[in-house]
């Protein structure tokens, strides 16, 4: 008996298989059990963010939608506002237009008539910026046959002209001595010329007499002083003013210049319009 227990000690024989197969296909079976709801609650997840984004798409594009048909209704509603405004510009350009050609009308009628002491001429209305000025015409007469009364019109018109003429060269004349009798505005200059001698023992003082007796229609002599050079040269600066239609600088240094034995050569220091 004992050997025979020994026997089965010694194999290796699993008695309790059948249990454990029963709770391995227990554990399984929960397993299986919980796993399916968790898959579906997962997949409602997923379809609720699905529905979640179509909504929101939905939404956009609604919005989008709304705002294209705003934006739309406000640049209608300016370009019908700059319409307006270009109407009203429009007919003010119209309304200057007409009040300058009336203008032109009424010039050109003044132009037109000869002198204060003639007759009135009257405008008639004028059209796009011309005028038509009316002729004179003779107070009706009864008798169609009168060939008096229109020598008697042409006369007239010829003591006008006549008329007319003659205050045209009396105003002329006035206005020839009105200005002859004006004073004219003569132009002036200021010079500040600047004279140089040959060399150290040159006369300066003989020298400026020289440069003052030059002598000119509109010439004035100024102030004068000696100016250092250099290696104990000094030269000669001398103002002077001259009116520009009589004297020029060319003249000047013309003149100056043909002292020879004391000058060497004339610059202009400085030229200024008075």
């Amino acid at each position: 008996m004992s050997s025979a227990v020994d026997y089965f000690v010694q194999e290796k024989i699993w008695f309790d298989k059948p249990r454990y197969d029963d709770a391995e296909r227990h554990f399984y079976e929960r397993i299986n059990s919980t796993s399916h709801p968790a898959q579906e609650l997962g997949a409602n997840t997923i379809l609720q963010d699905i529905a979640r984004a179509r909504e929101n798409i939905q939404k956009s594009l609604a919005g989008s939608a709304a705002n294209g048909a705003g934006d739309q209704g406000e640049l209608i509603t300016r370009i019908k506002s700059l319409e307006l405004e270009n109407n009203s510009l429009n007919q003010v350009v119209e309304d200057l237009r007409l009040a300058l050609s009336k203008l032109e009308c009424r010039v050109a009628v003044l132009e037109k008539s000869p002198s204060p002491a003639a007759a009135p001429v009257s405008a008639a209305p004028c059209t796009n910026g011309t005028s038509v000025q009316q002729q004179k015409t003779s107070p009706p007469v009864e008798d169609e046959d009168d060939d008096d009364d229109d020598m008697d019109l042409f006369g007239s018109d010829e003591e006008e002209d006549a008329e007319a003429e003659r205050l045209k060269e009396l105003r002329l004349k006035e206005y020839a001595e009105k200005k002859a009798k004006k004073p004219t505005l003569i132009a002036k200059s200021s010079i500040l010329l600047d004279v140089k001698p040959w060399d150290d023992e040159t006369d300066m003082a003989k020298l400026e007499e020289c440069v003052r007796s030059v002598v000119a229609d509109g010439l004035l002599w100024g102030q004068s002083k000696l100016v250092p050079v250099g290696y104990g040269i000094r030269k000669l600066q001398i103002q002077c003013v001259v009116e520009d239609d009589k004297v020029g600088t060319d003249l000047l240094e013309e003149e100056i210049t043909k002292f020879e034995d004391f000058v060497q050569s004339v610059d202009v220091a400085a030229f200024n319009k008075i």
